[in-house]
């Protein structure tokens, strides 16, 4: 029973499932059906509008095309039609080159015809011009060269005048534009190099214990030596010369630096870079403070108080500095002893006379660094540190640069020409000196134009009269150029030299 019961529920399952799957079937055939024909109308839809669709886009391309072969038609008829009118100037111009051909070769024709008729000319006048010029001879009594000559030689007055006139216009502006002429520089050099001058006065001898010493200062392949030049700019000079070195350098106080440093060095005994280092160190400050203590002598010395710490230093740095061998910082408290008894004698300011004297040659302290005379740098430097203008007037003219205005200033020249004249003062020889200013006056007298010259500032300055009927205003700068051009070739001397010319007209009547 129950297997029967078992086998009626699973048939039952079956019809049911059979059943299910045929209902299943016909509404999913149903569904595709509609689906099908919904496709279908789709896909007819969609032909249409392609078509359509192909035929809009085909009517759009026959429009484009039309409008761009329309365009390139408009483009290259106005291409022709600009080809043309180059084409019709061309021919024009072609047109007008033959024509203007054709005339050059007419003017061509009548230039040569022109050519040869200036030709026939020329021979024409050269022939009357030489007939001319014999005749003019034959009446005027002198020859073609003569007249020549006549004729150079006012031509040259003229431009000796012209050139005057021009030498001084350009010495106005040199002086406007420049403050220094080229040969004041050169002179300025030679002053400060001169070979006499260099070899007196540019060497140091230090002593040694023993020729030992050579070696240990040379040291192991020169170190020492180097260390040493290097340090102090000073050139060591060891040679055969027994127990001794030689110190060579322009400048004197690098060489007392390096003087003070090797116979510390010496002393010592240990000599090596960086014990050369050290004492040249102690050098520098030994002779800073030996400077310091020179200036400081020298106010004291001269009554002069009140300096700038600067210029005192300055002052100081004159006690390695020498003119002609005589010592510079001796000499400017001379100068300042000398200007302040005068001032007192004639009842002018003593105070300034011995101020002005003790720093007339402050310049000379740095003018182995900076370019100009010792008198404008010591302008400059008593400017800077505040001296008052009488003392820069009185220092400035003491070598006639300036004129002096004021008694103080003519006493400051007047005792450094004293000081400096001194017999012995310095290394000049009377011979030599003489011989200087005899040729200096002798130079200046040998021309025409000069009645008489004065060789004056311990001849470096000469002041040359001239005969006014003999020489013009502006031929006095020629001639004053050819005079200092004859002293550069024929004299030798040291600094500069003044030519001062002096032309003056006198009117002279006696009332009776």
């Amino acid at each position: 029973m129950e297997i029967i019961e078992t086998l009626l529920v699973v048939a039952g399952t079956g019809i049911g499932i059979l059943v299910g799957y045929i209902v299943r079937k016909n509404i999913a055939e149903k569904k595709i059906g509609a689906a099908e024909e919904v496709s279908k109308q789709i896909m007819e839809k969609a032909e249409k509008d392609a078509e359509t669709i192909k035929k809009e886009k085909l009517l759009e391309a026959k429009e484009e095309s039309h409008k761009l072969r329309s365009e390139v038609e408009k483009e290259n008829k106005e291409r022709r039609n600009e080809l043309q009118r180059y084409d019709k100037r061309l021919v024009h111009k072609e047109e007008s080159i033959d024509r203007k051909l054709q005339s050059l070769e007419s003017k061509e024709s009548n230039l040569n015809e022109k050519l040869k008729t200036i030709v026939k000319k020329e021979l024409d006048i050269e022939e009357i011009k030489t007939k001319q010029i014999e005749k003019l001879e034959s009446l005027s009594g002198i020859t073609s060269e003569q007249a020549k000559n006549i004729i150079l030689t006012n031509t040259e007055k003229e431009v000796r005048h012209e050139m005057s006139m021009m030498i001084k216009e350009i010495e106005v502006a040199a002086k406007e534009e420049a403050e220094k002429k080229a040969r004041e520089i050169i002179s300025y050099s030679i002053q400060k190099c001169s070979a006499d001058h260099v070899a007196e006065t540019t060497v140091t001898v230090v002593n040694l214990p023993n020729d030992e010493m050579k070696g240990r200062i040379i040291g192991r392949e020169g170190r020492n030596i180097r260390t040493l030049e290097t340090l102090t700019g000073i050139d060591l000079i060891i040679d055969d010369t027994p127990e001794a070195v030689i110190l060579s350098g322009f400048d004197p106080i690098r060489r007392e630096v390096a003087r003070i440093a090797l116979e510390k060095l010496i002393s010592d005994g240990r000599i090596h870079p960086a014990r050369i280092e050290e004492m040249v160190a102690k050098g520098r400050k030994e002779v800073e403070n030996i400077i310091k203590e020179q200036g400081e002598q020298a106010t004291f010395e001269t009554g002069v108080h009140g300096l700038h710490p600067e210029l005192i230093r300055l002052l100081g740095r004159l006690k390695y500095r020498t003119s002609y061998g005589q010592n510079v910082l001796k000499h400017s408290i001379e100068v300042s002893h000398l200007a302040g008894i005068m001032a007192a004698e004639i009842g002018a300011d003593v105070k300034l006379a011995k101020r002005a004297g003790l720093l007339h040659d402050i310049g000379k302290a740095v003018d182995h660094e900076m370019e100009g005379t010792h008198v404008e740098l010591g302008m400059d430097l008593l400017r800077r540190y505040k001296e008052s203008k009488d003392v820069i007037h009185a220092m400035s003219t003491h070598h006639g640069d300036y004129e002096p205005q004021t008694v103080e200033a003519v006493l400051v020249t007047a005792a450094d020409a004293i000081s400096a004249a001194r017999p012995g003062a310095r290394r000049e020889t009377l011979e030599a000196y003489i011989k200087r200013l005899e040729k200096l006056e002798e130079i200046s007298n040998s021309y025409d134009e000069v009645e008489k010259s004065y060789a004056i500032q311990a001849g470096r300055e000469v002041r040359i009269i001239v005969k006014p009927e003999n020489v013009k205003d502006e031929g006095m700068h020629l001639l004053a150029r050819e005079m200092t051009k004859r002293i550069e070739d024929e004299l030798e001397y040291p600094g500069q030299i003044k030519v001062n010319i002096i032309r003056e007209t006198r009117a002279i009547e006696y009332a009776k």
